[in-house]
C-alpha cells in the first residue's frame, strides 16, 4: 500500500511538472505550508447533497444541490421542491408531469436516497466535512483562496454556488496536497468512544464499498471559540468575504434581532461589526468576550463502482418525509385547499 500511495503522488508531482503553471506553485506552495501550520484534520461530521447522473450529459455524477445539509432528509426535501418545480415550471406534456409527480409523491411518504425520473438518475450524497487546525485553532482563508468578485458589505450576495454542476471525479487532479489527503482519507474510519458502535462500524463498511475520494470545492464558515473547541456560527460559504460578510451581518443587526440584545448590547456589537468591516480582510473578530474566526473548510465525499456513496444507517433525521408543496394536476393547476 506505501508503495502505491508513494507512485501515485510520483504521479500528481509528475503531472505538477509537466503542466508548468506558476499560479499552479504558488496555489501549491501555499498549500504546504499550511499543512505545516494547521497539520490536524478536525472532523465536523457529515454533510448531504442530491447528485445527479443524467445521460444526456455523460456518465458521471454531478452534484445538483450543495453538500451542505446536516440531515439526509433535509436534501431529501431539495430533492422533492427540485422535481416539484420541474413539474410546475419546465414541460407542458401531461405525461412527464405525471412522471415528476410520482417522485414527488413517494419523496412525500419514504425516505427514499435514489431514484430514476425520466431516465435520470438522483442520489442522496454523503458527505464528511472537516477543516484544518493547530496551536492556534482552526485554519483561516490561505492567501491564494478565491475571493469575491465584488466586495460588497450590503445587498443580496451575489456570488456563484460553487457546488451545482460540480463533476464527482476521485481522479480530478487537485494538486499534490490534495491528491496526498485523498489518499489518506481512502482508509479513512470513524474511530474512539465518543462515535457509537454502529457508527464506527458503517463507516468501516463505507471505508471498503466506496475507497476513492472525490474532494469538493472549498467553503468558508464563522466558527467561535468555545472552550478549548470551536463551534461553527451559520452555514457554508462559497468565499472568504462571503463568511466575512456573514458575520459582518450577525453582529451588526441578526444576532440582536434574534437574541434579543438590549441596547448596550446592541452597540457594542454594531460597533464591532463597523471596525470588523473596516480591518478589511480580517479573519477574526472579537466582542463581548467572545472570539469569532473565519475558517476554511472541506468537504469530501466517498466514491464507489456505482457512484458517490449515499447516507449510512446510522445518519440521523431529526424529521421524517412531509408534503412540502402544494397538490399538482395534470395540466399543472395547483389545489392550495389539500
Amino acid at each position: 500500500m506505501a508503495d502505491d500511495w508513494k507512485r501515485q503522488l510520483e504521479a500528481l508531482h509528475a503531472g505538477l511538472v509537466r503542466r508548468d503553471d506558476p499560479a499552479a506553485w504558488v496555489r501549491e506552495a501555499d498549500a504546504v505550508d499550511a499543512s505545516q501550520r494547521y497539520p490536524y484534520i478536525t472532523l465536523r461530521g457529515p454533510v448531504f447533497g442530491i447528485a445527479v447522473q443524467d445521460p444526456a450529459a455523460g456518465p458521471d455524477w454531478r452534484i445538483l444541490k450543495p453538500a451542505s445539509d446536516g440531515m439526509p432528509q433535509q436534501a431529501r426535501d431539495g430533492l422533492n421542491s427540485h422535481l416539484w418545480f420541474q413539474a410546475k415550471d419546465d414541460t407542458d406534456d401531461p405525461g412527464v408531469r405525471r412522471e415528476l409527480l410520482a417522485a414527488v409523491a413517494l419523496l412525500e411518504d419514504e425516505p427514499v436516497n435514489e431514484l430514476e425520473v425520466l431516465g435520470t438518475r438522483y442520489r442522496v450524497v454523503r458527505g464528511d466535512e472537516f477543516a484544518r487546525s493547530g496551536t492556534d485553532g482552526l485554519e483561516p482563508p490561505r492567501p491564494t483562496d478565491g475571493e469575491a468578485r465584488d466586495v460588497l458589505w450590503e445587498g443580496p450576495y451575489d456570488t456563484a454556488e460553487p457546488d451545482v454542476g460540480f463533476v464527482l471525479d476521485p481522479g480530478r487532479d487537485d494538486g499534490l496536497i490534495a491528491g496526498a489527503l485523498k489518499l489518506s482519507l481512502r482508509t479513512f474510519a470513524y474511530s474512539g468512544s465518543r462515535f457509537p458502535a454502529g457508527v464506527r462500524a458503517d463507516s468501516e463498511r463505507a471505508a471498503a464499498a466506496y475507497p476513492d475520494v472525490a474532494l469538493l470545492p472549498v467553503c468558508f464558515g464563522v466558527a467561535e471559540r468555545f472552550g478549548e473547541g470551536w463551534r461553527p456560527r451559520g452555514v457554508l460559504m462559497p468565499t472568504p468575504h462571503d463568511a466575512r460578510r456573514l458575520l459582518y451581518d450577525g453582529m451588526a443587526e441578526t444576532w440582536a434581532r434574534l437574541y434579543e440584545f438590549d441596547q448596550d448590547k446592541k452597540t457594542t456589537y454594531a460597533q464591532a461589526a463597523d471596525e470588523f468591516k473596516a480591518a478589511g480582510r480580517a479573519n477574526e473578530a472579537r466582542v463581548d468576550d467572545r472570539l469569532f474566526r473565519i475558517c476554511r473548510v472541506e468537504r469530501a465525499v466517498r466514491m464507489g463502482p456505482d457512484g458517490p456513496e449515499p447516507p449510512r444507517p446510522s445518519d440521523q433525521d431529526e424529521y421524517g418525509p412531509m408534503k412540502i408543496h402544494p397538490t399538482m394536476d395534470l395540466d399543472g393547476t395547483l389545489h392550495y385547499d389539500d
